[in-house]
């Protein structure tokens, strides 16, 4: 790290903090990354944050704030289930950070949102979230009974009604909705997906690749099958590109838009933009985002808690700084290709391979030049100005 500070490269502060305030959870998805995948430190953690370790993070993050005067911190209320707290409880962890930035940073503003799996959310949870100035966002794996096979309690339950009905619950309250994360199932019909999620009405769609590696590939991805997950995303692309009104933000559609236009992009899965999410488990300990716990067991571990070291501590964590070098800490094959400035090497789990670590491409690799050029190629032909216009 000294060598790498001496050579001229800067820390980017943390922008984001995402507060585990619960280890548990209601369902017991198939796939998840936190329960189901090579991590699973989850076991050793306190099933919820203390209001003690919930101050104690408060006063770390308005401490960063202080130091480095960002006009803006985002908060996210993460798990585990967030929901499970009791209603009058869920606001307390924002209201004790800002607070304390208010009193360090008083210009800093402070965002916030809670990710659920939808289950939980009631009149009540709701009201609470609202009144704080928190917004929910939900996952879902569809807008049908059939797409969220794989979103099951423990006992084998499906968990799709009782989020279908938290949903149809915020999309009265257009103002607390912050939008629907769904991962992506080669096994669903893509337009029948998205179609059927609009009847949530969301403000916006996250549309995930499968948190997978080289070491562990996604499914789907074979011989005879180059880009399946290109196809995919590029058949919800086409009728989301070319319906008459905009009825949702597809946020991969819009970032890979705005890099090919030059604009800085606001998420770690495309792009060369730094890293600058850290990660506050239930019992204090600093890490680095949770997706890496899909990698291997301690991928996002540091060693740090919020009584031993401060967030700027955090920005010297090597595992942190790699992933705040862009263009430097990639693949000399990824350095080099054209698309580099929007792929940006792809989301970091995803170039994962055991015994040799993360400077490879992307396991998607061939979905996202393909899905990259295909929305490229649908920008260029919007911005062509016809003969008959130019004149």
């Amino acid at each position: 790290m000294p060598a790498l500070r001496a050579a001229g490269h800067r820390p980017h502060p943390i922008r984001q903090f995402v507060l585990k305030t619960r280890s548990r959870c209601n369902l017991a998805c198939s796939y998840c990354y936190v329960y189901e995948m090579a991590d699973q430190s989850w076991r050793g953690q306190p099933p919820t944050m203390t209001a003690a370790t919930a101050a104690r993070a408060a006063e770390r993050i308005a401490e960063h704030a202080a130091t480095h005067r960002p006009a803006r911190i985002d908060l996210v209320l993460h798990g585990g289930e967030p929901l499970l707290t009791a209603p009058a409880g869920l606001a307390a962890p924002v209201d004790a950070v800002r607070a304390a930035v208010a009193r360090a940073a008083p210009r800093t503003r402070v965002t916030a949102t809670v990710q659920t799996n939808g289950t939980l959310l009631t009149r009540g949870r709701l009201a609470a979230l609202r009144a704080a100035g928190i917004r929910v966002g939900v996952s879902l794996d569809g807008g049908l009974p059939a797409h969220n096979t794989r979103r099951v309690d423990r006992a084998g339950r499906p968990g799709f009604g009782a989020a279908a009905r938290g949903l149809r619950l915020l999309a009265r309250h257009p103002d607390s909705y912050a939008g629907v994360l769904c991962v992506i199932d080669l096994r669903q019909d893509p337009v029948e997906t998205y179609e059927s999620l609009l009847a949530f009405a969301p403000p916006s769609l996250g549309l995930l690749l499968p948190l997978a590696n080289w070491s562990c590939p996604p499914p789907g991805h074979g011989p005879g099958r180059p880009a399946p997950y290109a196809d995919w995303l590029v058949a919800v692309f086409e009728r989301w590109w070319h319906d008459g009104v905009r009825r949702t933000r597809i946020r991969i559609f819009e970032e890979i838009i705005a890099l090919l236009l030059g604009l800085p992009a606001a998420t770690e899965t495309l792009g060369l933009a730094p890293a600058t999410t850290a990660v506050i488990e239930t019992d204090g300990s600093i890490e680095q985002a949770d997706s890496l716990k899909s990698a291997y067991e301690g991928a996002a571990a540091t060693g740090m808690t919020l009584d031993t070291h401060s967030f700027d501590q955090l920005l010297d964590h090597p595992g942190l700084a790699a992933r705040q070098l862009g263009r430097d800490a990639l693949a000399p094959g990824c350095r080099a290709c054209e698309l580099v400035e929007v792929c940006g090497g792809g989301h970091y789990p995803h170039r994962y391979r055991a015994r040799q670590g993360f400077r490879q491409p992307s396991v998607y690799c061939a979905d996202l030049t393909a899905l990259i050029r295909h929305v490229a190629a649908a920008v260029q032909r919007a911005a062509a100005v016809p003969p008959a216009a130019a004149s």
